[in-house]
Parts: C-alpha cells; structure tokens; sequence
C-alpha cells in the first residue's frame, strides 16, 4: 500500500486512475496490486516523506500556502501524539507543543 499526498483538486483524476481512500489515515493510497507508475506526481510528497527532509506540513490546495501551527513538530513514526507513546515522548519533551498541550489539558480540567 502506497500512500499518497492528493491535492483536493486532484482527488477525481486519483480516483480514476485506481486510488482509494482511507477514512482513518484521511489519506488516499494506492492498493496492493496496482501499478503505482501512475501515481508518481503524488508519490514521495508530505508528512511520510517530504521533499528535502524538512517538515512540510499540510498544504491548503485552494489557496497553495502550507498550513501548520505554531506548535508544530515533525514526529518520526504515525502515531497519535495526544496518546502515551516512548518514541514521541522523547521527541515532544521541551517543545512548545507539548507547553500547549499541557496548558490546555489545564484548561480542560477546569471545566
């Protein structure tokens, strides 16, 4: 399964070619079986692997701006960072991030 990054504008032409979406990943793929030659202008884009290594965030197809927070951090592996995982733990320790998400969770509890 090759996931890949489809811009909303796009996602008709991907369906027609054999893409299929994933409600859980929000993401379109490629099933197994398909040749995924067709697919190569979607293929090797976004948070799997972005160009030249730098986090690229979400990108807004309407308007072709990138579009993360302030708080942003790229995170090794798909998982959920709300959730107690070792790997992110390390990666989101000190971050502002996790400042926000602490300041939140206080907030959340007030109520």
């Amino acid at each position: 399964m090759l996931f890949l990054t489809v811009p909303y504008a796009e996602k008709d032409e991907a369906k027609a070619l054999g893409a299929r979406w994933n409600p859980t990943k929000r993401r379109w793929y490629v099933p197994d079986g398909v040749a995924t030659a067709a697919f190569a202008k979607w293929a090797g884009q976004g948070a799997d692997s972005p160009p030249g290594g730098a986090p690229t965030g979400r990108v807004d197809s309407y308007q072709g701006k990138t579009v993360t927070g302030a708080n942003y951090v790229a995170l090794e592996h798909d998982c959920n960072p709300f959730e107690a995982c070792p790997q992110c733990t390390a990666a989101l320790l000190g971050t502002e991030w996790q400042k926000a998400r602490q300041h939140l969770a206080g907030l959340v509890a007030k109520l």
